[in-house]
């Protein structure tokens, strides 16, 4: 029998013949798969946008899951409650026709997965996610508002990490397939869980602008701007959903406001004019 040699140039250029044909062929059906992992359970239907009767409001952190912290002074989930509970007293006084429906109203611990789910069992018009900020940097500041998607740069992708973190306070995280086998210490798995996009982009997107615009008006604390990641706490929901970092404790004073009941106050002073102004908008296309 005649011996056949394979070089290494025709073996590498075979193989990167095959490589290409993956890339075109067998890779978007792999990244399909995946991302069907992580896809919002179909089990919900998806809210209609025309109008604004029930809204869901989750204080993030709480329990055993206290957040970040600004200089040994205050926990987050203790400044998330503040302003969630404030908001809502201001939604139910001047939006009569409006339910409003909390995650948690005192120092609880919810698991991650349980908070979209509160919404989407009720179903919500709106979920609304308040968290504050935290970074080594302690001259980093300023409020961002966050929608479910493609984190665009490493900053984005941090506060994703770190908000999505809360998920190891979950005992059985690792085995609960709500998550779709979302591994927090995977780099991977923030890339691929962040391609996943909000079937509410739009929504969530105006809802986003009009929070970081009204509280810029009122607020000592500066707008860092809208943004995009991908959160736990957002990807199930089946309506449109924000997460709003309503500054950075790390920052001395954006701290030193946020631990005040004023602060708290114009904070979620801005976010309720937000909220009204939206129910405006969706309210006023439906009559059209």
């Amino acid at each position: 029998m005649k011996e056949t040699k394979i070089g290494l140039k025709h073996f590498t250029g075979s193989w990167l013949k095959m490589s290409q044909r993956f890339i075109i062929i067998g890779f978007p059906f792999f990244v399909s798969a995946i991302l069907m992992l992580f896809l919002p359970s179909a089990k919900k239907p998806l809210r209609k946008v025309d109008q604004v009767k029930t809204i869901v409001l989750d204080a993030g952190h709480g329990g055993s899951d206290p957040g970040c912290n600004g200089a040994g002074e205050i926990w987050e989930k203790q400044v998330t409650l503040g302003v969630v509970l404030k908001l809502g007293k201001l939604i139910s006084d001047s939006m009569e026709d409006v339910r409003v429906i909390y995650t948690r109203t005192s120092d609880k611990a919810l698991k991650l997965w349980e908070r979209p789910n509160i919404a989407n069992r009720n179903e919500a018009d709106l979920f609304i996610s308040v968290h504050c900020n935290a970074n080594d940097n302690t001259s980093a500041e300023g409020s961002e508002t966050y929608f479910m998607g493609l984190h665009k740069n490493k900053g984005n992708l941090d506060v994703a990490k770190r908000e999505n973190s809360a998920i190891v306070y979950e005992s059985d995280y690792k085995n609960n397939d709500r998550y779709g086998g979302f591994d927090p210490n995977s780099p991977e798995g923030h890339i691929i869980f962040s391609l996943v996009q909000n079937a509410f982009l739009n929504q969530a997107l105006r809802l986003s602008t009009y929070v970081e615009e009204e509280t810029a008006k009122i607020s000592d604390i500066r707008s860092r701007g809208v943004k995009q990641a991908g959160f736990l706490v957002l990807w199930q929901t089946s309506m449109p959903s924000i997460l709003i970092e309503t500054g950075f404790l790390t920052n001395s004073e954006n701290r030193k406001y946020l631990k005040t009941a004023e602060g708290q106050q114009t904070v979620a002073l801005g976010i309720f004019r937000a909220i009204k102004r939206y129910k405006q908008h969706v309210e006023l296309r439906k009559l059209k």
